[in-house]
């Protein structure tokens, strides 16, 4: 800054000012900077510039796996909402894993950012730990922490999936087969408990041999889809608890020789871009992508520009049901039948 003031022959406050948008500089003063900064070849010094303001501009985002589609999609939103507020995204995966959330939580902190957006992989406590040491504006998205008070944006799994799996029955199947994403995590457990509501208000029986745990992974889920369709008694339909896992389910139909929907039909959570496209095309529940990605920027924004109440916020959205084509009635798909 020292050479570039004596180029422009102004002074260090001044071409501070113009650096820094820190007060009002004629026209003639910011260009004869603004030319010497050029010519020097200046580069502000990010670290040192946060060492004396305090604040880094950046904020950790974490998601559990990029390769889903849903998280692909939530990032593109948090890190424009937050570009076009000035700061800048620090992103890690924590590929489902609890031990790397933990180095890699431990890590962003090291790294000085300024608040937190995490998709935790499991209920663990030493992440509860580390956030609560942390003592940084955080907000959780898509799954929740039991004992962790904080802002969060989630959705309401457990309606989601108690609507698609009422939606089934009202076709005509008793016996629906269910893939389940873990059970450490918050959206496992009210994704499950949505499709035992929906048995229970359809007076049927919870069987726990139509139920597979797929760890909202396509391999995984895969091989529980075949241990459903080569039981004695295969289920007519199968639900599937992210769009990762509809993947494997539709692979493992395909591959023992069944069809969907003439041999079973197939609804997923998560609809995402070639849903559509699929053959058939399938039946999933939408996540209101954009705004689960808008209120959680905006979170962590109004909490590090003081804006927040005190007590955290819970943000619950609604998801919505695309009934497309990979399910049928019963009455239809005579080989389910027999």
């Amino acid at each position: 800054m020292l050479d570039v003031a004596k180029a422009a022959n102004v002074s260090v406050a001044t071409v501070s000012a113009v650096i820094n948008g820190s007060a009002p500089v004629s026209p003639e003063l910011r260009s004869r900077i603004e030319e010497a900064i050029q010519v020097i070849g200046y580069k502000r010094n990010a670290i040192a510039r946060s060492l004396k303001l305090g604040t880094t501009r950046t904020v950790g985002l974490m998601v559990a796996d990029i390769t889903n589609p849903f998280f692909t999609d939530v990032v593109a939103v948090i890190q424009d909402v937050l570009h076009r507020a000035g700061y800048a995204v620090m992103l890690c995966c924590n590929d489902e894993d609890v031990e790397m959330q933990d180095e890699q939580i431990e890590l962003l902190i090291d790294r000085s950012v300024d608040g937190l957006i995490i998709a935790p992989a499991g209920d663990d406590e030493t992440l509860k730990r580390i956030i609560a040491g942390a003592n940084l504006p955080t907000v959780l998205i898509d799954r929740l922490l039991d004992g962790i008070d904080t802002d969060a944006v989630v959705l309401d799994n457990r309606r989601a999936v108690h609507d698609a799996t009422l939606y089934m029955l009202g076709l005509g199947h008793r016996r629906i087969g269910y893939i389940s994403g873990s059970l450490e995590t918050s959206t496992g457990r009210e994704r499950l408990a949505g499709y035992k509501a929906a048995l229970e208000a359809a007076k049927l029986p919870y069987e726990d041999d139509l139920v597979r745990i797929g760890n909202f992974r396509e391999k995984d889920a895969y091989k529980a889809t075949m241990q459903l369709l080569t039981s004695t008694e295969r289920p007519s339909a199968i639900f599937s608890a992210n769009n990762l896992m509809v993947i494997g389910v539709m692979k493992t139909i395909r591959d023992i020789g069944l069809k969907c929907p003439e041999d079973v039909s197939v609804a997923s959570f998560d609809d995402f871009p070639w849903a559509d496209v699929f053959q058939p095309h399938l039946t999933t529940i939408a996540q209101p992508v954009q705004a689960i990605g808008e209120q959680a920027a905006q979170l962590i924004l109004d909490r590090l520009s003081g804006k927040s109440p005190a007590a955290p916020r819970r943000l619950v959205l609604q998801g919505r049901l695309m009934i497309r084509e990979s399910c049928r009635p019963v009455s239809l798909t005579p080989r389910a039948i027999a």
